[in-house]
């Protein structure tokens, strides 16, 4: 059984409930994730019309990859699994950040270049993707002014969502 007092941060003026605000920026970053993501998809979707490019199914090859299993047609299903599911995992990571007081737009610039990162280890350690210096420009720019928008909305959601005050300001009263 976990010893929960090891999770309580003792301190002159009270005592912090680590766990609990790990516990809490966790769910409440996973909500802001799904947030994060609808705003994505919506802008995606506006931003194809408008250009005519269509669908990636990178997300759904990447997680074929991962699988053990050769990249397969155009499983949408499995794409959206991937594009979502991936995008709500991450947002708890702005989710711990708001929680713990980095929070606006520079928390959400941090935020930004975490989504990139995670998408690009993926799509590269299972062979399925290039890094992006290597892309045409005008797919790198699409594709990190998605990642922003994500991040962005993500961010807004978090800071709502996080407790006042931040873990490090409580920390030092």
């Amino acid at each position: 059984m976990l010893d929960r007092s090891r999770w309580i941060r003792h301190d002159r003026h009270r005592s912090i409930d680590v766990a609990g605000r790990v516990r809490a920026g966790t769910w409440k970053g996973m909500v802001a994730g799904a947030g994060g993501v609808a705003v994505m998809t919506l802008g995606e979707k506006i931003e194809q019309r408008l250009t005519g490019r269509p669908d990636s199914y990178m997300p759904a090859h990447t997680l074929q990859r991962l699988l053990g299993r050769q990249p397969d047609g155009e499983p949408r299903a499995m794409n959206l699994g991937m594009h979502i599911g991936q995008a709500i995992l991450l947002g708890a990571w702005r989710g711990l950040m708001a929680e713990g007081g980095l929070r606006g737009p520079r928390a959400s610039a941090m935020f930004t270049v975490i989504r990139l990162a995670n998408d690009q280890t993926l799509e590269n350690i299972t062979g399925q993707g290039a890094p992006p210096w290597t892309w045409p420009r005008r797919e790198l720019i699409v594709d990190v002014l998605h990642k922003a928008v994500y991040a962005f909305a993500t961010g807004v959601i978090a800071d709502a969502l996080a407790e006042d005050p931040p873990a490090w300001q409580e920390a030092r009263r």
